[in-house]
């Protein structure tokens, strides 16, 4: 069973994130158990982990909703990302061994090709969070890998529409971090990851808006 509710968690948890129910829609539980071909025990189960991690809401009465969409949020969302992401990057330096780095230097070096060749917003995303994810492991923080994994479910939909506009960027960005830290330059690698995730921070008002066109006259 336990494996089973796991299985119906991450295919919902992948509906909230991509904004398959609509923000502040009422999530029909009959409905989606039959779509799924599940019960709606372990679909419950599933409903309220997601409740816990901010991808939907509940209402006593009312059952479970989608969460809403509001610039403002997302504004939020960032500015914890980017608190999160500072302190990742600030124990990374402190406690990733020179092999670690090295690793994640030939990493970005041997997905360069990916970031010229795709025009797919989805896979620079999954680049860009892959990349990010394991600064984050490099902290030996679990808490701040999980709290980083919470946090992009819950602005990846924004993050693909953002990214449309500025793949070209982001191979450059990440080099500039990943330099820093292999000097060891702590105030400087604080510094770039701050900037990175404040540029988008800026952007997230007017992405929110084009995100709701998007959720309701889908463009692919």
């Amino acid at each position: 069973m336990a494996s089973n509710v796991d299985s119906i968690y991450q295919t919902v948890r992948a509906m909230a994130a991509a904004f398959e129910f609509k923000p502040e829609e009422r999530i029909n539980e009959s409905d989606l158990s039959k779509r799924l071909g599940i019960s709606r025990t372990p679909l419950r189960e599933a409903l309220n982990r997601l409740v816990a991690e901010g991808l939907l809401t509940v209402q006593e009465g009312r059952g479970f909703f989608c969460r809403s969409l509001v610039p403002e949020q997302i504004v939020h969302i960032y500015e914890l990302r980017q608190a999160i992401e500072s302190e990742t990057v600030m124990r990374a330096v402190e406690r990733a061994t020179d092999a670690e780095l090295t690793d994640l230097k030939n990493h970005l070096d041997d997905i360069a090709a990916k970031y010229v060749s795709t025009s797919s917003a989805r896979e620079i995303v999954e680049l860009d969070e892959a990349f990010h994810l394991r600064i984050a492991e490099l902290s030996k923080n679990a808490e701040l890998v999980r709290a980083l994994e919470n946090l992009n479910e819950q602005i990846r939909y924004v993050r693909w529409i953002s990214m449309r506009s500025k793949i070209d960027i982001t191979k450059s960005v990440h080099e500039e971090i990943i330099n820093a830290m292999l000097a060891r330059d702590v105030a400087t690698s604080v510094a770039r990851m701050r900037a990175h995730i404040e540029k988008s921070t800026d952007e997230a008002k007017e992405t929110v808006r084009t995100a709701y066109s998007q959720i309701y006259v889908p463009g692919e």
